[in-house]
């Protein structure tokens, strides 16, 4: 939402203080220029681009659409762990293997739909649990795994907001490229009265115009913002990835998730008296 409101305030306070100037705001309509420019850096990205990044720009933008994670989010994935780690104590890591297997028909995960649709979350929690089920690993050993998988899964999920940065950083030659043919043209009717020749010099000055705010006010911020969602995501890995690892050294499961409690953000900790309440109304459940 905040994109849109962004995006709102752009548009509406350059168009606002363009039309304040004395401006034509029919001088900016400009399509030609708009299809040179966005076709060439559209061109130019799938030549750069390999398909799954390509897809994963389309998909990550629709995520950063639907904004991050929030307090309760967090509260909840808490909880989650906080009743696997119940199940562990009351039946042994032998009763776990039934939620890790087979997470989407866990009784206990059904219970919270949002981390079931985050399939890098379930996927590094399960394939983690596997790990720890398997009592072959040493909780030194555990950490680097982890922190290999969220390194790996971080660079990988990078590759998007790097794309549309290199996007960003084309815009505003793309912007003067389509100047230059403005002018080419300009050239040709040189010989045309002075509104004529006025017309497409004004056209050629917008398409700079067009490449330089689609870098700056729209495609470099865009980029900025995936980016802020990608570190949302490594957050709620690591989140996962303390509470696991302090699960694997026997540490009582409220206290595991507390571990992954203190290394959240304050804008998105739940608090101690909040988490506490929540894990003993989840024991009754």
């Amino acid at each position: 939402m905040l994109i849109i409101v962004g995006a709102i305030v752009v548009v509406g306070s350059i168009i606002t203080g363009y039309t304040l100037e004395g401006g034509h705001l029919l001088a900016l309509n400009q399509p030609l220029e708009v299809l040179i420019i966005g076709g060439a850096a559209v061109g130019a990205l799938i030549i750069s681009t390999p398909l799954p990044v390509l897809k994963g720009i389309f998909s990550q933008l629709i995520a950063v659409l639907g904004g991050g994670y929030t307090k309760k989010d967090y509260l909840e994935i808490l909880v989650m762990m906080f009743e696997i780690f119940n199940v562990a104590r009351k039946d042994g890591l032998i009763g776990l293997e039934s939620h890790v297997e087979q997470p989407h028909d866990s009784e206990i995960l059904k219970k919270y739909p949002k981390f079931l649709k985050n399939h890098h979350a379930v996927s590094f929690f399960a394939d983690t649990m596997r790990v720890i089920i398997s009592g072959a690993i040493q909780p030194h050993d555990l950490e680097d795994l982890m922190d290999n998988d969220i390194e790996v899964l971080h660079e990988e999920e990078e590759k998007p907001s790097d794309a549309l940065n290199s996007v960003a950083d084309s815009l505003p030659g793309l912007g003067i490229v389509a100047a230059v043919l403005g002018i080419v043209i300009t050239m040709g009717a040189i010989d045309g009265p002075p509104e004529v020749i006025g017309h497409k010099v004004g056209a050629a000055l917008v398409g700079t115009f067009l490449g330089i705010l689609g870098s700056y006010g729209f495609i470099g911020p865009l980029a900025a913002s995936l980016k802020h969602r990608l570190n949302d995501g490594r957050q709620y890995l690591t989140c996962m990835k303390l509470a696991l690892l302090a699960f694997h050294k026997g540490v009582a499961g409220v206290i595991a998730v507390e571990f992954a409690r203190r290394s959240l953000y304050a804008d998105v900790r739940p608090g101690f008296t909040e988490l506490e309440d929540a894990c003993n109304e989840a024991k009754k459940r």
